[in-house]
């Protein structure tokens, strides 16, 4: 998520102990190295009685709605919250996936919905923040949906064809200067954090490149392997294992500081003067409707918080370079409001914009 030390300062680095990563607009690459039935079996019950001690409890049953398909990493954290949440209350709590349009339709049912706390959304950097500049035609407002509580976090990675003579990024920015508007690079699609992350660090090298996009992660690495593009920023997890043989070479992390699981890459920040304040990180969090009281939202902050701070929970994404997001509603939501802020200027100045449908 983060590996980053965090997404922000809004989240102290202190706090950060480990999570997962990486997603784009509508249902991300699924950055979790484990099958959701691995997933849901982990235990999550070993928690402090000041952890259990929450007063507020839903009306009735509860869903958690997933703007991405099944499988990805907002999926599988709705599935992990649900599985959480269940006996804690003591009463059935479901997971929808409701996709398309971005991610856009499955926000849809927050804003509908009554807000009592049976319907929650597990949001993340696309339809929550990203959406809001890209698409032309949003059906839903940011202040529209309630934060509630980050979940988790993690960063990109730089990575070039093992074939391509360039080792820094510093060697990545002189071919891009010598060549400008000829080299090619490949994202998961038009928007996509996969996508924004190489246009925020062009803009910072004022450099040019070609965008070829791709529908999802392995068709644009099998361009990547196959020396069709020269470079991508993909997810962490998701590449890592053609990092590991050798048929990719990683340049740099797009979080704020180093990641565990590649200690001797740079963060892309401390490769250049010009990219001093790059940061990217893949995030995911609790969302519910406005107007949902003020104790709904201490307590599934609490619950949220109970849940990422597990000890197997922490190990589990601290082996595919992540992060926890720990932090008040407040806090989690001027983050959101950060990142709004963030990819809105990065749009503009590629003057991006797409149709939701």
């Amino acid at each position: 998520m983060p590996r980053e030390s965090v997404a922000t300062a809004t989240f102290p680095a202190a706090r950060a102990r480990a999570m997962l990563a990486a997603t784009k607009i509508q249902g991300e690459t699924p950055m979790l190295a484990v099958t959701r039935r691995a997933a849901l079996a982990a235990p999550m019950l070993a928690l402090p009685l000041a952890a259990r001690a929450q007063a507020w409890r839903p009306p009735g049953q509860t869903r958690i709605i997933v703007p991405a398909a099944a499988g990805g990493t907002t999926d599988i954290m709705a599935r992990m919250l649900a599985q959480f949440l269940q006996p804690r209350w003591n009463m059935p709590v479901v997971v929808e996936n409701r996709t398309g349009a971005g991610g856009t339709i499955g926000t849809l049912e927050i804003v509908r919905s009554r807000p009592d706390g049976t319907t929650l959304l597990l949001g993340n950097i696309g339809p929550q923040a990203i959406a809001y500049s890209l698409f032309r035609n949003m059906p839903y407002r940011a202040d529209q949906i309630l934060p509630i509580a980050g979940t988790i976090a993690g960063p990109n990675v730089l990575v070039v064809n093992s074939n391509v003579p360039v080792r820094t990024v510093a060697e990545l920015a002189a071919m891009l200067r010598a060549r400008p508007g000829q080299v090619p690079y490949a994202s998961t699609g038009v928007g996509q954090s996969t996508h924004l992350s190489p246009v925020l660090m062009l803009q910072l090298l004022n450099a040019e490149a070609i965008h070829v996009p791709h529908r999802g992660s392995a068709p644009a690495q099998i361009d990547l392997l196959g020396g069709n593009v020269t470079f991508m920023i993909d997810n962490l997890t998701g590449i890592m294992g053609h990092i590991q043989s050798g048929r990719v070479r990683a340049l740099a992390v797009t979080s704020k500081e180093r990641n565990a699981m590649l200690p001797d890459v740079p963060a892309m920040r401390e490769t250049m003067p010009e990219l001093a304040n790059y940061e990217v990180n893949t995030w995911f969090g609790l969302f519910g409707p406005v107007g949902l009281p003020a104790e709904a939202v201490t307590s599934l902050n609490a619950e949220v918080e109970a849940l990422v701070s597990v000890p197997e929970t922490q190990r589990r994404f601290a082996e595919l370079g992540g992060f926890a997001m720990h932090g008040t509603p407040e806090q989690f939501a001027a983050f959101v409001r950060s990142e709004i802020t963030k990819w809105a200027e990065v749009i503009r100045k590629e003057g991006l914009q797409v149709d939701a449908g």
